[in-house]
């Protein structure tokens, strides 16, 4: 007889009880990061947050909670050196955009000086470049004939758009600005010299006719969010890589791993038309370079970058970092896909040991029961189904193709897992959902109880405690709702808050997470626009205490723009924001704002933003 299908209503119901009962024995963990870190005991979340909630926008401005101002601290097309090339609307060259910040900016990170230090007014900006959008960049470029009027040279512009930069700031009083002479300022971009290593390192799979060792991938694109080592390096995630490539996918031997990770069925830069490493006709492995996480030293100038295989590659989103009781570390990612899955890689060794630290370890996918119990499976070759029966013929394809290794574990397919964070105090892990609007009714799972879910939401993991401290490499773990997004006045929408919010606090489809030094979550959006009728914004809420989850909207972005990136200085007084893509699905033309610089003839750019309070004092209060 076949069971029956719970309903969503029970499904959420039955999580929420379960989420109750691992509240109760998880919240020990409240104070125990800072012990474990041997520093004050760390805010657990619960503080209030005192600013004035801000109300719904759907303008061409950006706006922020009363008593904030918002700096603009570099935009797309500046120079990130002094003396660079200016921004020429319309008019950028490739050489003049490899000196300049790029377009599309996502995840932030900011890197204290001097290096391991907890300056609050002078450090590293780190910056992922995700896309870039020619209908607003270039004139005649919104028509369905765009793709024929892509040249090499715009071609190359695009290339150097993408990737990530590295520019020096410093706060004077309360204003930031950018430090254009310092040696640390750099682009990484789609030529940028890097190595591979881990068990995909001189693959066959890796080799291309430029590089017959398969150790030397040339450059980065697509990064969107990422996170920062315990070291002080930056790993920044390789996401939708499947955009790139022309050519017949259904051609040779890497036929099938191209259909899982959708190569070639849908091509957004046709840079293959004039860059043979793009054409999979021409150089068939070159997919299999990217979809990695990619380390970073900012803090050397002339060091190399390295594609770090042992992580797996699929769509990342984010790589976010949790030291664990007993020294090793956890990374932890989502491949952000509709039916995608949640990941942590453990490290063999402890924090502190010699060599690469990322290059040892175990690739872990997640399964969350009905029960309130989730299990992390391993990615390990030879175990269970990834064997060369079904063609695993070693562990460097079993990292090549994740995706496929993890539903013969039997993995939990997920609503677009973007970010994956680890509350710095509670060692609890936030995975952000931001939606899946095609998964059916009959589709649903522990996990994902709407079908479809257009509003996301955010699962909470609770890892076990060993003598007070989060166990960050556990396989076995309590997994609740954090919160499900959508407006819980609108029956219909299914949404769940722990305490209730404003008409002007509930989110819809979550994408970047971010903790204040109090231990607040601090959540931006991705989507709002086109299921609520309002622009992207901003959200904070308590993680503990009587106001746990209670979100309220602080900042809203100007339209068309996706809200990501957030990061706090040490002190909590700044906080850094990217403003992605305004005036998205308008054209360079006729664009839907001219943000932020509102000036004639220049279009909207991705920028990133400085949000200080007028009086000094910390965000959120």
């Amino acid at each position: 007889m076949k069971k029956r299908q719970e309903t969503i209503g029970e499904l959420i119901s039955r999580r929420t009880m379960l989420k109750g009962v691992a509240a109760s024995s998880a919240f020990g963990l409240f104070g125990c990061g800072a012990m474990a870190r041997g520093d004050a005991p760390a805010a657990d979340g619960s503080a209030p947050l005192t600013f004035t909630e801000l109300g719904r926008t759907n303008d061409d401005k950006a706006h922020v909670a009363p008593g904030h101002d918002v700096q603009v601290l570099i935009r797309h097309g500046d120079p990130i050196r002094r003396g660079g090339p200016q921004f020429r609307p319309g008019e950028q060259t490739a050489a003049e955009q490899e000196q300049q910040f790029g377009s599309d900016n996502d995840f932030l990170a900011f890197m204290p000086l001097p290096r391991g230090s907890a300056s609050a007014t002078r450090g590293l900006l780190g910056a992922n470049h995700e896309n870039h959008r020619a209908a607003t960049i270039w004139p005649g470029m919104s028509g369905k004939d765009a793709a024929e009027k892509m040249t090499r040279e715009r071609c190359e512009v695009q290339m150097a758009a993408q990737g990530f930069s590295i520019v020096e700031i410093e706060k004077n009083g309360n204003a930031w600005r950018i430090v254009d002479d310092s040696k640390y300022n750099r682009r990484i971009w789609a030529n940028t010299p890097m190595r591979a290593s881990g068990p995909a390192a001189g693959h066959p799979r890796l080799r291309t006719n430029d590089d017959a060792t398969g150790t030397r991938p040339v450059g980065t694109f697509n990064n969107c969010a990422g996170g920062v080592t315990p070291w002080h390096t930056i790993l920044t995630a390789e996401e939708n890589i499947q955009f790139y490539f022309l050519g017949d996918p259904a051609k040779g031997p890497e036929a099938a791993a191209r259909k899982r990770y959708g190569i070639g069925t849908t091509v957004r830069y046709p840079w293959g038309r004039h860059i043979d490493r793009f054409n999979l006709d021409r150089e068939p492995n070159e997919p299999n370079r990217f979809g990695w996480i990619v380390e970073i030293d900012p803090y050397d100038p002339q060091s190399t970058p390295v594609k770090r295989t042992a992580l797996g590659r699929f769509s990342h989103e984010g790589a976010t970092t949790a030291v664990s009781h007993d020294g090793r570390v956890a990374v932890y990612s989502g491949d952000d896909a509709r039916g995608e899955c949640v990941y942590k890689f453990v490290t063999k060794n402890v924090l502190g040991a010699k060599g690469d630290l990322l290059d040892e370890g175990t690739l872990y996918v997640a399964r969350f029961e009905a029960n309130g119990r989730m299990r992390w499976m391993p990615l390990v070759h030879g175990q269970g189904p990834l064997t060369a029966a079904n063609g695993f013929a070693s562990q460097a394809d079993v990292m090549i193709e994740a995706r496929r290794a993890s539903s013969l574990l039997g993995a939990t397919p997920m609503d677009r897992p973007e970010d994956v964070e680890a509350h710095p105090a509670t060692g609890r892990i936030y995975v952000v959902m931001t939606f899946n609007e095609r998964r059916k009714p009959d589709e649903v799972n522990p996990a994902n109880p709407r079908g479809p879910n257009p509003y996301g939401h955010i699962v909470e993991i609770v890892p076990p405690l060993v003598n007070g401290k989060p166990d960050h490499t556990a396989t076995e773990c309590e997994w609740g709702f954090f919160l499900l997004g959508g407006n819980p006045a609108n029956a219909a929408h299914g949404a769940r808050y722990p305490n209730p919010v404003t008409a002007n606090g509930w989110l819809a489809a979550p994408d970047n997470v971010a903790f204040d030094p109090k231990g607040r979550i601090w959540i931006t959006t991705d989507g709002q626009e086109d299921v609520a009728g309002f622009n992207d914004s901003l959200y904070a809420a308590a993680t503990s205490g009587p106001a746990r989850g209670a979100t309220r909207a602080f900042f809203n972005g100007p339209a068309g723009c996706e809200i990501c990136g957030p990061v706090f200085t040490p002190d909590g007084k700044t906080l850094f924001v990217a403003v992605q893509h305004p005036g998205d699905g308008s054209s360079y033309e006729k664009p839907s704002t001219r943000w932020p610089d509102f000036a004639d003839g220049v279009p909207p750019r991705s920028a990133v933003v400085a949000i200080v309070r007028k009086d000094g004092g910390e965000i959120g209060g």
